[in-house]
């Protein structure tokens, strides 16, 4: 993966430019830096162009192996020097490896100069036009929206089972490779809101390859009863979901099963009342779908697409209400019919047509390769998905393969994916732009692509999570391995491609760590390049007795810049000081001075079983962006031995995270470009004044959650209370009363506000001249004690969502928040059944207005959990 590699070296050399490092002893090891880091933008440059072109794949795989084999060596040397250098114990030390270093730098600076002149002189065979540059591209759907093109056979014959006359419950299955739309169908059954109202309960539960049953029952047990609870056992779980669904009627998706031992342990949760209960089930096996079948209804097998429906769905997908251009209609034909009436092949073939420019040259070529290979729909739907990646811009595909590291049918948090890009020095940097941006940017092409799907969504509207679909993870895997770009122990579906252990560059692990490191003894022999060590937990949890003190080892991973290591639970504090080019730590630490000399790192999320302080150092750390500590404090600034308090001062910290402290207004002051702030047990120092005057010092401040330690104490939010640019506020336990909403309607951007148990008293009124001018979304969260609440629609003119949860005692809903323009969505969940009926009122009367947009969703109210 030459872009990645060129990518992460120049990183790292741009930071040794850009700080003024001591570690650049001599004026010769500058130049030698600077000499080099021209070397690789160049190279850089000439990928990215040629890529552009991506006329001859074949050959552009050969020139990006040499490039990454070349610059690979040379950041182990450059970046074994600089431990050697940091970790040396004496001067003469420190001067022999400050040599050594500038020997080495010549070096590399000699090959990546021979390299440069090269790759410069390698012409690629240009078969077609140059119009790719040039032509305009098209955006697909990157939703899983409803295409449900040619499906309505299927369709119908789900609904008449689900209708059917039988009391017994009911087993439908749907049967079909991978790809093929099964859970796509299931899905239009279960969103219908005609279908869901017949039914009391509701699940969905996706299965898997690696069935997990602990896993399976926490997902039951929170679809159906909102008990979300990590640490109740199995049989617990087992008996609330009984419980839950004992005498009603309930809809119950299972998606991707693979077995009929998982089937089976499934069933026994599922008991037939004899009220037309009613369970869908999608599986690539016909004998499963068979064993779980009921007798009179047998599986459903989902079949292909004609040539006109998969026409269609391509169409729709490529250029949504328009039509296909008439001088590509034959040829695009002739391309779909390649895709052999395959879902997933013509989506994703659409999202690479979208995005290579919509012209004739460019079709033709896609058609060519597509031509050249012949086998069964599977073989070819491979071909497309390896067709599909072969064409990803360079910068997009170490992004892509990384994804395949989460775990089969995961939903992928998208802040989690994005920070690990980042800290793998996967994102390019930009002047104008922080990297969090251009990651954000790199997850809409890839859903623009098809290649990976956006799930669910934040209240403002970007995505929370997506997932990838298990034919694409296995092309990851597969690419991933085999370009050294990550590797993944224990998967089922590749080999291992390089038996040194040593050479793996990445290595994302599931489950089963101790075998990793036991099974590879010649571990401890020779220099280890890994890079990035990522423990994947899913639910799994690695707290076993046998964890012993294998995680010493990783003390010898010597050039590791990513240590993601929470799910195992393992204090790695003597551990992580030999680590000095740590850029991301994500562990348990009990002993956090074993931070102190880690000046690389930029993000910090650790946490310790008891209270501790992070190390004075933490404040001369000028590239720390994020940190994220529980059970640690921050040390005051202001009792800081040698340092002048004027330079102690985190100004590229963007997130903030941590409990409170006595001294939280004086971190703030000193945080100044904060845009992400959580707070945990505010007011535990009574320090709850100073801490809310000094946000107004955050002027980059755009999400602020405040969790207030649950002592009831009275709080109050100054009327001064600002900060400008704050877009998402969480505030909980925090025992306002409800007149303080005037203040919050103060912020001028406010868009997202959560008031979970935060504010106190039987009544909220908002008088006229109070209007949240730009609020989105409201979740009101067990207000207990809320009985009244009097508003208008001018209260919230541009609010879309409105959520109430757990609220006992509430009367009813404003009957004139169904007039707000803007609004879409009232969810309410567990709530005195009058606000149930006064939010159907809501519903009716919109209708009555000729308002079908509105949507209504309610839970079962308090009187089921009696």
């Amino acid at each position: 993966m030459a872009y990645a590699c060129v990518s992460s070296l120049m990183q790292t050399l741009q930071q040794l430019l850009q700080a003024k490092s001591p570690l650049i002893c001599e004026s010769s090891i500058q130049q030698h830096v600077e000499s080099s880091y021209q070397s690789l933008c160049s190279l850089q440059v000439f990928l990215e162009d040629t890529t552009n072109e991506a006329n001859d794949i074949e050959n552009l795989k050969i020139l990006e192996k040499k490039i990454k084999d070349v610059v690979y060596k040379a950041e182990d040397r450059v970046d074994s020097c600089l431990t050697n250098m940091i970790l040396a114990d004496n001067e003469d030390d420190r001067e022999k490896a400050c040599k050594f270093f500038n020997e080495e730098l010549q070096q590399v600076e000699t090959e990546f100069d021979s390299l440069r002149k090269e790759v410069m002189v390698i012409e690629f065979n240009k078969r077609g036009s140059k119009s790719t540059e040039l032509a305009a591209t098209t955006s697909v759907s990157s939703i899983e929206e409803t295409t449900y093109v040619g499906m309505k056979k299927d369709y119908k014959a789900i609904l008449n089972c689900l209708n059917a006359q039988t009391k017994e419950l009911i087993v439908i299955s749907l049967v079909g490779m991978g790809g093929i739309g099964k859970t796509t169908l299931a899905r239009k059954v279960f969103d219908n809101s005609t279908i869901r109202d017949r039914f009391e309960k509701h699940a969905w539960v996706t299965i898997s390859e690696q069935y997990n049953k602990r896993q399976m029952l926490l997902e039951v047990a929170s679809s159906i009863t909102g008990v979300n609870n990590q640490e109740m056992s199995n049989d617990e779980l087992m008996v609330i979901v009984y419980r839950s669904l004992k005498g009603r009627r309930y809809l119950i998706v299972i998606d991707d099963l693979w077995s009929t031992d998982a089937w089976d342990q499934m069933r026994r949760i599922f008991q037939n009342d004899n009220n037309k209960s009613r369970i869908i089930l999608t599986t690539r096996l016909k004998r499963v779908a068979d064993y779980a079948s009921s007798p009179d209804f047998p599986p459903r097998e989902v079949s292909f697409l004609s040539l006109k429906d998969s026409w269609k769905l391509f169409t729709k997908r490529l250029f949504r209400k328009d039509r296909c251009p008439p001088q590509l209609r034959k040829i695009g034909k002739h391309i779909i019919e390649q895709c052999q009436g395959l879902p997933l092949s013509i989506i994703v073939i659409a999202g690479l047509l979208g995005k290579i420019g919509v012209t004739h040259d460019n079709w033709k070529k896609i058609e060519e390769n597509l031509k050249s290979f012949h086998g069964s729909v599977l073989e070819q739907c491979q071909a497309i998905l390896s067709l599909s990646y072969n064409y990803l811009p360079p910068y997009l595909k170490a992004c892509f393969l990384y994804i395949g590291g989460f775990p089969e049918d995961m939903e992928i948090r998208v802040s989690k994916m994005m920070s690990s890009w980042i800290a793998e020095q996967f994102i390019k940097a930009t002047s104008d732009k922080r990297l969090e941006v251009v990651a954000e940017e790199y997850v809409q092409e890839l859903m623009d692509r098809s290649l990976i799907l956006g799930k669910t969504r934040k209240p403002n509207g970007r995505f929370k999570t997506c997932k990838i679909h298990d034919l694409l993870r296995q092309l990851c895997i597969r690419e991933a391995q085999i370009e050294n770009v990550v590797h993944f122990p224990y998967s089922d579906h590749v080999l291992t491609y390089s038996d040194d252990i040593n050479d793996r560059r990445r290595v994302m692990i599931p489950f089963l760590i101790e075998d990793y490191f036991c099974d590879h003894p010649s571990q401890m022999s020779g220099k280890i390049t890994t890079r990035s060590l990522i423990f994947m937990g899913a639910g799994k949890s690695y707290l076993v007795p046998e964890i012993n003190h294998w995680p010493d080892s990783i003390s010898d991973f010597k050039l590791l810049k990513v240590l993601d290591a929470r799910e195992i639970g393992y204090d790695f504090s003597h551990i992580i000081p030999q680590l000095v080019h740590l850029r991301y730590i994500d562990a348990r630490i009990e002993d956090p001075s074993s931070l102190a000399k880690l000046f690389n790192l930029q993000t910090i999320t650790v946490y310790s079983r008891r209270n501790v302080q992070l190390p004075a150092e933490i404040w001369t750390m000028s590239q720390i962006k994020h940190v994220d500590i529980e059970q640690m404090d921050m040390p005051n600034p202001l009792s800081i031995g040698d340092q002048q308090p004027e330079f102690l001062y985190l100004n590229n910290l963007q997130t903030l995270a941590l409990d409170s402290s006595p001294f939280l207004a004086e971190i703030l002051k000193r945080t100044p470009n904060v845009d992400k702030l959580k707070i945990r047990a505010a007011n535990t120092h009574n320090e709850w004044s100073d801490f809310v005057d000094c946000l107004i010092n955050l002027q980059r401040l755009e999400k602020l959650s405040i969790t207030a330690a649950e002592d009831n104490r009275p709080r109050i939010l100054s009327s001064a209370f600002c900060a400008p640019n704050l877009k998402h506020l969480r505030l909980a336990y925090t025992s306002l009363p409800w007149e303080e909403m005037d203040v919050l309607a103060n912020l001028p951007n406010l868009e997202v506000l959560k008031a979970d148990s935060a504010f106190n008293g039987t009544d909220w009124t908002l008088n006229e001249d109070v209007v949240f001018q730009k609020l989105k979304y409201l979740r009101i969260w067990s207000a207990d004690d809320l009985e009244r609440w009097e508003a208008t629609s001018d209260n919230f003119p541009m609010l879309e969502q409105l959520v109430l949860q757990l609220l006992e005692e509430l009367e009813e809903i404003p009957q004139s928040v169904g007039e707000i323009m803007t609004l879409k969505l009232v969810q309410v969940e567990y709530c005195n059944p009058a606000v149930d009926t006064s939010a159907r009122n809501i519903l009716q009367d919109q209708q009555g207005w000729g308002n079908c947009e509105l949507q209504i969703q309610i839970l079962p109210s308090l009187k089921y959990l009696i």
